[in-house]
């Protein structure tokens, strides 16, 4: 059985930014990823300046650019027909998480994290003062685990709370012309009864489409991507005449938007939780990345300063609570059909309203 460090499961933002700090710091890092290479995921690919300071601090900025990150400037509201559009209040860039992640990968290798990708954990126990992993192959033994799977569960260690009715899904496009100059710039995100859609341009000249929608609205709908496409009013100008960059949309069930970390893990060892193991702050709010990266950071600072994971979890889930409750409050506040309209026609009445709820829900 090998032994480490520490092992980190999972090779999404969160879990290859702190490898990276990790391996820089001495430490003997295997970094678990489930997939065999770089892919999609469901995600808004909003990187806002925290997540890129954050990065910074890890040694990797100025990468967004060199990677055909787009610059994004405004936020475009939109409810029906009804618009409302202001400047960012922070810098902002939009970068596909395939690209992101495979160069964070990359980093993570280049500091002697042993990577091994296509190797997913089946599970996890105690093993003395550390914790073993089992996989496909061999147990891996580790002094410390960063778990780091995003919002997939791993058996032994699951997430508490009530289960989600949400589902959300992602297709990248290449828009028709107009339509492209028109999204320039922007992140846009469209109100609709049982959800809500975020749009904006990646590197390559392609656009990600997100789609956040209730279990039963979809259902409705017949679980048809294209009728769910149509009952959104605002994308009908937007999507015309576009081509989808593959054939059927990703999907990920049951989003635990509003879950902060708050299970009593003193049975379970040594566990760091990092990113949407963590904390999972609604995505329309474009800070899911940064808070990822944010507790990269943190976890480990506190594995090499020998910090329980205990006190690491308090810690972190008192910085992210405002936010994560903040946010909960304005989506359930949108998902409320006839409040849209009402509230699109707020923001374009009083600006500040909107980027005041958008500088509100950065992480700390």
């Amino acid at each position: 059985m090998t032994g480490w460090d520490v092992a980190v499961v999972g090779g999404g933002l969160a879990g290859a930014a702190a490898a990276c700090r990790l391996a820089e710091a001495g430490r003997r890092v295997v970094l678990l990823e489930r997939t065999p290479g770089p892919h999609h995921k469901v995600c808004g690919e909003f990187v806002s300046g925290e997540a890129e300071l954050s990065l910074q601090e890890l040694g990797l900025g100025g990468a967004l650019r060199r990677l055909g990150g787009v610059p994004v400037e405004r936020v475009r509201l939109a409810a029906g027909r009804i618009t409302a559009t202001v400047a960012l209040p922070f810098p902002a860039t939009g970068l596909s998480r395939r690209r992101l992640d495979g160069w964070l990968l990359r980093a993570a290798a280049r500091r002697g994290v042993a990577v091994c990708a296509g190797q997913p954990v089946r599970g996890m126990g105690r093993d003395g003062a550390g914790v073993r992993l089992l996989t496909s192959d061999e147990p891996v033994r580790a002094d410390a685990v960063l778990l780091a799977t995003g919002k997939h569960d791993l058996r032994g260690a699951p997430r508490q709370g009530r289960p989600s009715t949400l589902i959300g899904l992602k297709l990248h496009l290449r828009l028709a012309p107009e339509a492209a100059r028109a999204l320039a710039g922007a992140v846009e995100l469209a109100l609709f009864e049982g959800g809500y859609a975020g749009l904006q341009a990646v590197e390559g000249g392609v656009a990600n489409l997100c789609l956040v929608v209730e279990k039963d609205r979809f259902a409705a709908l017949e679980r048809d991507w294209c009728r769910l496409v149509a009952a959104v009013p605002y994308l009908e100008r937007r999507l015309d005449g576009a081509s989808a960059c593959w054939s059927d949309p990703l999907a990920v069930y049951r989003i635990p938007y509003g879950y902060l970390h708050r299970a009593d893990e003193a049975a379970a060892g040594p566990v760091y939780r990092l990113g949407d193991q963590l904390a999972v702050i609604p995505s329309f709010t474009g800070d899911g990345m940064a808070m990822a990266l944010r507790s990269a950071t943190q976890a480990a600072a506190a594995v090499l300063a020998g910090l329980p994971p205990a006190v690491y979890h308090r810690r972190m889930v008192k910085a992210f609570t405002p936010q994560v409750r903040l946010a909960g409050a304005v989506a359930g506040l949108g998902a409320i059909a006839a409040l849209q309209a009402p509230l699109v026609a707020a923001c374009r009445a009083l600006p500040n309203l909107l980027t005041t709820m958008a500088a509100r829900t950065r992480s700390p």
